[in-house]
């Protein structure tokens, strides 16, 4: 039985969405498709409907939560002041509590490189956000934007791993604290 396009697409849209949440969660390894469908009420068999395969959908994933991620950083202001409240949000406790909700690279980006048929896709996401990030932020005129972006962006993921690692609440604060206060001014 064939099923209406529109409903087929929100059919792929819940996949799509489940996968990025548990993905980010849990790690690619650690969810199953049985996981998967179940979170997003579907069958396990119609799994392949939608995906050729797991590998299939992480890819389909990453570039999924890239359009996400790159209206978060286009919410705020292009100023500076506009690009200190994206690296508080970034940073937030609720940012460090909740890997699900937000972004895929201090999350999952280590086990991704592991993965080859994903590799382009995190390429594509990386670049992209790093393109956003440069594009979009007024940076000071004497300064090369895009090397701003890349350090902003290895500042904000690194802290998040770090933050998110540590065992001691006081300590994972300081790091995202010492992180935005860096990305607050120039740097």
């Amino acid at each position: 039985m064939r099923y209406p396009a529109a409903e087929t697409a929100e059919k792929h849209e819940r996949i799509l969405n489940q996968a990025a949440k548990l993905f980010r969660e849990r790690g690619v390894s650690e969810v199953s498709v049985n996981d998967l469908m179940k979170a997003a009420q579907l069958t396990h068999g119609s799994f392949y409907h939608h995906f050729d395969s797991k590998q299939h959908l992480v890819s389909d994933c990453v570039d999924y939560v890239n359009t996400s991620a790159l209206q978060r950083i286009a919410s705020n202001e292009p100023t500076k002041e506009g690009r200190a409240k994206f690296a508080s949000s970034y940073l937030s406790a609720e940012a460090r509590d909740n890997p699900g909700a937000y972004c895929l690279m201090s999350s999952l980006v280590s086990e991704l490189t592991r993965d080859p048929s994903a590799r382009p896709a995190v390429t594509r996401y990386i670049g992209a956000f790093i393109n956003k990030i440069a594009t979009h932020f007024r940076w000071p005129r004497s300064s090369d934007p895009r090397r701003k972006a890349i350090r902003m962006t290895a500042s904000l993921v690194g802290a998040m791993v770090l933050a998110r690692a540590v065992d001691d609440e006081a300590f994972s604060k300081e790091i995202l604290e010492e992180v935005i206060g860096q990305l607050s001014g120039d740097f």
